[in-house]
């Protein structure tokens, strides 16, 4: 078989024919879409409103399978064990607040944006500076960051693999992306995201099989007989594979679990965790059908994200450990690699390295699969904030469809050259997953908050956006390095790192800053209000001074739902159903991998029934569908 000589892995003709197919399809998608994504704005944007859950479900699923999430999982394992995970598998309580709570309240507002949502909550000049303020801020600056951060994760692939120059890196692997999501809009990103979602769980777990066998040879010389066991009772893995932090030693659990599940759910916004819902989340529950099948994608997606994706990730990371036990050993190994981009999350690229001809080009194309699907999505999130929320509300007001549809395609090409810029800039996907984490801190409550409480206003998100952006930019430039240290507190045996003391100020703080806003502010006009209400129906007691008010005016804001029991109690409950679902779905997949049979079994059990519980309330949950599922 003829082999293309280069710097870096040999790739075979194969190999190169299977990326070349990939690429024909992808670009084929964004194609065969481009017709009915050029009809409205509502076509490129939100897919003409009539999408199915299980589509959707994939696509949420596929836009965070990017190729910086296997590297960010197998850094935290490499650096902190499989324990450590729960920095972001915390964030499974923030999914299951929004299929149960939010899901259904975002397809009834009938926005098309989650931007847009300000000024249908609030009103006047304040609600019009957030829609435009956010427009970009999040859609140009954040999301932009987002991308390079995700872009980076090609480079480092494109250099281990392929060494080549990092703008080589972030060239190849835009252009594809770039033309079916400017051709398609959210149809093409979302059929893509199937297409390519199928592709990265076979590359993941076909990764994880080979990287057994090649920790067999480094560890004995021969791939059989060492398998999963031989695996996991190496002496550099042992030590790596507890689920849950040392109980005995504050100093993990505290930071490890305690935390994220305690604060981090609630208080950080996250892309793809934001409390309530939002971002491309939202974005693909307002491109629902109806309400049923908004709560049917996103439950959908949380059980695959959390439960189904991470062990393969995990295996691979555990495998480097025996091949590559210390980064430095990465280093002499590819020595074409650029210092600056070498870390622990590189162990996942160069375990991939090591794969046949044929597969490696498969593997490959599943590593490009996870990276477009996810760069697709952000594509198309940020040129919706940047042409509804922005230039359709405040430089064009009279902007035709087609003007729309025009000026989303041009924004999605100029994201992508900013992302590709900053992410030459970059060098690490966990720094910068820390500072998002960061930026975020303490605004999380106000977006649970804003559908079930009146009294909260504009100002509350000015004053929060404001003071986490400053406290931020402080906490992250002023205490960096070594510097950190010097927000240690110490109790005892046990020391509070300034990690953590660095976000739980920001949380603190910002908390404070939008309570404060809130009540020093007026609040929003009662048509306003009444406006909302009636749209979306939250119900319950933050809304009750507001009703009672209403209907001795006669004005029967809530319709149908007056006087009708309000549901969230038993949608919580099924919040922790549903966490609890997954969790042991989670643990189950794990424990038959460890060999643990019989809490394997114990774990699928509890899910099982946890599963039944669930679906048995489903339909009372959707016994009452909003006429806004029509909008």
């Amino acid at each position: 078989m003829d082999v293309v000589e280069r710097v870096g892995v040999p790739m075979t003709t194969l190999d190169w024919s299977i990326i070349g197919v990939f690429f024909v399809i992808v670009i084929g998608i964004g194609v065969w879409q481009s017709r009915q994504a050029g009809k409205s704005s509502a076509d490129f944007f939100l897919g003409g409103r009539g999408m199915p859950w299980w589509l959707l479900g994939v696509s949420m699923v596929a836009c965070t399978f990017s190729a910086d999430t296997p590297n960010l999982v197998c850094g935290l394992v490499r650096e902190g064990g499989v324990a450590k995970n729960w920095f972001w598998w915390a964030f499974l309580i923030t999914g299951m607040v929004t299929v149960f709570i939010y899901a259904k309240l975002w397809r009834r507002s009938g926005v098309m944006t989650d931007l847009e949502f300000y000024e249908l909550r609030y009103g006047g000049k304040p609600a019009s500076f957030l829609r435009g303020f956010r427009a970009v801020y999040l859609g140009v600056f954040f999301n932009v960051l987002i991308m390079a951060t995700v872009t980076l994760a090609i480079i480092k692939y494109g250099q281990l693999l392929f060494g080549i120059p990092k703008w080589q890196c972030v060239v190849f692997g835009s252009v594809g992306v770039v033309i079916y999501a400017t051709l398609g809009g959210i149809k093409g990103c979302i059929w893509a995201d199937f297409f390519q979602y199928s592709i990265a769980m076979f590359g993941a777990v076909w990764a994880a099989i080979h990287s057994v066998k090649e920790a067999g040879i480094a560890a004995t010389g021969a791939a059989e007989g060492f398998g999963l066991a031989g695996l996991l009772e190496h002496a550099n893995v042992a030590d790596k594979l507890n689920i849950f932090p040392d109980f005995n030693d504050p100093n993990l659990w505290v930071p490890m679990l305690l935390m994220p599940l305690a604060v981090q759910w609630w208080a950080a916004w996250y892309p793809g965790a934001e409390p309530g819902g939002g971002g491309y989340i939202a974005q693909r529950m307002l491109s629902a059908k109806d309400e049923k099948n908004a709560v049917g994608a996103t439950l959908f997606f949380n059980f695959a994200h959390y439960a189904l994706r991470p062990w393969p990730w995990i295996i691979v990371a555990l495998a480097s450990l025996v091949v590559y036990p210390e980064v430095a050993d990465i280093s002499s190994t590819f020595g074409h690699v650029d210092e600056s981009i070498i870390g622990h999350d590189i162990a996942y690229p160069a375990m991939i390295s090591k794969l046949s001809p044929g597969f490696l080009g498969l593997v490959i194309a599943s590593i490009i699969a996870a990276y477009m699907s996810t760069i697709g999505t952000h594509l198309n999130w940020g040129s919706s904030y940047a042409v509804n929320d922005f230039y359709k509300r405040f430089v064009n007001k009279e902007a035709t469809e087609k003007e729309m549809v025009r000026m989303g395609r041009i924004c999605t090409v100029a994201l992508m050259i900013l992302a590709g810029a900053l992410s030459l800039a970059l060098t690490d996907a966990t720094q910068a997953f820390n500072l998002l984490l960061l930026s975020g801190a303490g605004s999380g409550a106000i977006y649970l908050l804003r559908w079930f409480w009146w009294r909260i206003n504009a100002y509350s998100e000015i004053f929060a956006m404001v003071f986490t952006t400053v406290v931020a930019v402080v906490l992250t430039f002023a205490f960096n390095g070594e510097r950190e240290a010097l927000l240690d507190i110490q109790f005892g045996d046990f020391l509070l790192a300034g990690g953590s003391v660095k976000f739980l100020i920001a949380v603190l703080g910002t908390t404070i800053a939008w309570i404060v806003g809130t009540l020093v502010t007026p609040p929003e006009s009662e048509d306003t209000l009444r406006t909302f209400y009636r749209k979306c129906q939250p119900g319950g007691p933050g809304w009750k001074k507001l009703i009672d008010k209403a209907v001795s005016e006669g004005d029967m804001i809530d319709g149908e739902e007056h006087g009708k029991a309000w549901e969230v109690p038993l949608e919580i409950l099924c919040v922790f159903i549903g966490c609890a679902f997954v969790y042991c779905s989670l643990f189950c997949i794990g424990s038959f991998i460890y060999g643990a049979t019989v809490r394997g079994i114990i774990l699928g059990a509890v899910a099982a029934g946890s599963a039944i519980f669930l679906f048995s309330v489903w339909g009372r949950l959707h016994t009452h569908e909003s006429k806004s599922n029509n909008v």
